[in-house]
């Protein structure tokens, strides 16, 4: 279909600014130009035909005088080609010869136009709408067009409204079925002495360790857990939180003072006057001691440890000595006496490791050559490097753990957890802790997604980990570690 010049007054005023200079006509100044559909196809091919009307000032004079005029530029050429001279005609008609064929300027300029030529890029957003039947289509008057545009614009909403239909009923559904798997599957809240002390705890001050009444139930129903609890000072109630999940082992992060005091923080500017490992743990666990003792010298067997549970379980206090271990080391001893006096702490008497309700491990700049040294009354253990096993030095009359690094030791951990050679080593490695005596212990363990954290957890402990570093303690001790994400949502979190 060619395209055609459209010349009208009325158009030529919403176009005022196309100038005489378009049709190369200096002396003319053409008061009706406009283009309709195919503008930019004939922009200059248009103009062309129009010389080849002539230049008589009739002509000129027949296109002013019609109020509306179409052109429509035709080419006669010859068959064999696009060559020799090229003459206009108004109409189609004009070109009689057999041997000439007739074409429109948009043909002719296509075949002209050189193959890395593209006049259009993309079709623009108005030409996709018009597939969609909202533009005016040939022979379809205007109230035909709206009435297929109200037909379009109905069946578009009714298909809206019928997505968000079922998308909010799904949501409702998925909701609802998160929320009674919630209900079912979290674990019930304690009701022990511990979990009270938890509600109720508050920061030490001045003046100590918090004060509480001791209750009978301190630790009913409590399932002591092979699991560290990671940075344990961090968490909103040092201590009780951990033995309340069942953890059995702690972590405290010293740093010595000028005037002798052991200030428990990850670093140095994190510490407080009021935060130190005795008002956190020391004092705390001697109260707990002192309580759970209380009928020792007319018993038989005491119950010296943590948990009614399983009263001979040990519980573990890894130390972490942040600055200068050597100089850690003779104040740290002094504030372990008292508990040492008491007979709570394991030791070992030069042949044998004696149990006790507490055991004190060293790790991070702690000296193991002070450790070492004391080999009659020793109460303060090592924390061996697990990949150094090897060294004949570390057994289980000087260390109680052998730790590493997971990443250290296996590499790294991604996707959908560690690999089966991943889990040989593991249990290589657990396996030669075990050999010496010692518990194996992985720390810097993923922590997020929550899928690959209880899958490290479960390879850990199938491969038969002596010790599980963990900081969401009650993922790791409550949950079922295969219901914790559920339709992808970590029901069980990080607490």
């Amino acid at each position: 279909m060619s395209c055609s010049l459209l010349l009208t007054e009325e158009l030529a005023q919403e176009h005022g600014g196309i100038d005489e200079n378009y049709l190369l006509l200096p002396r003319w100044d053409p008061p009706h130009f406009s283009f309709f559909r195919c503008t930019f196809e004939i922009y200059t091919l248009s103009w062309t035909g129009l010389l080849a009307m002539g230049s008589s000032e009739e002509k000129f004079d027949h296109v002013k005088a019609q109020t509306v005029v179409t052109v429509r530029p035709v080419s006669p050429m010859r068959l064999g080609g696009i060559g020799g001279s090229k003459t206009f005609y108004d109409d189609e008609s004009a070109v009689s010869s057999p041997g000439l064929s007739v074409i429109s300027l948009e043909e002719m300029e296509a075949r002209l136009r050189p193959q890395w030529y593209r006049r259009s890029g993309a079709p623009s957003w108005r030409d996709r709408v018009s597939w969609y039947g909202l533009r005016l289509r040939t022979g379809e008057t205007e109230s035909q067009r709206r009435e297929r545009r109200r037909r379009c614009c109905r069946w578009t909403v009714i298909t809206v409204v019928v997505f968000t239909v079922f998308g909010v009923m799904a949501g409702i559904v998925y909701i609802t079925f998160v929320t009674a798997l919630l209900r079912r599957l979290a674990p019930p809240s304690g009701q022990s002495g511990l979990q009270h002390i938890v509600e109720t705890w508050k920061e030490p001050d001045s003046n100590g360790a918090l004060t509480y009444k001791w209750r009978d139930d301190f630790s009913r129903d409590i399932v002591p857990k092979t699991c560290h609890s990671h940075n344990d000072y961090w968490r909103p109630v040092p201590l009780y939180m951990a033995l309340a999940a069942g953890c059995v082992s702690v972590e405290a992060d010293i740093w010595l003072t000028d005037d002798s005091e052991l200030l428990v923080g990850h670093s140095w500017k994190s510490t407080s006057s009021a935060r130190t490992l005795r008002s956190l743990y020391l004092d705390p666990l001697a109260t707990i001691f002192t309580n759970r003792n209380v009928s020792a010298a007319s018993a038989l067997e005491k119950e010296v440890g943590v948990f009614d549970w399983d009263p001979n379980v040990s519980t573990v206090l890894l130390i972490d000595f942040k600055s200068n271990g050597s100089a850690i080391w003779p104040v740290l001893l002094s504030q372990l006496q008292p508990l040492r006096d008491n007979n709570w702490l394991t030791y070992f008497n030069g042949t044998h490791v004696i149990p006790g309700p507490l055991t004190i491990v060293g790790t991070g700049d702690a000296p193991f050559h002070l450790v070492q040294a004391n080999s009659t009354n020793r109460f303060i253990f090592y924390d061996a490097p697990l990949l150094s096993l090897s060294e004949d030095k570390y057994n289980a009359t000087n260390s109680l753990y052998a730790s590493t690094n997971l990443k250290a030791a296996v590499g790294s951990v991604w996707g959908r957890g560690m690999s089966g050679s991943q889990l040989d080593r593991v249990r290589q490695q657990v396996q030669a802790a075990e050999a010496k005596g010692l518990k194996s212990r992985y720390w810097d363990t993923p922590d997020w997604p929550v899928g690959l954290r209880d899958g490290v957890w479960r390879r850990l402990t199938e491969a038969g980990v002596g010790m599980l570093n963990v900081d969401a303690l009650v993922s790791a001790t409550s949950w079922d570690w295969g219901w914790c994400v559920v339709a992808g949502i970590a029901l069980c979190g990080d607490s």
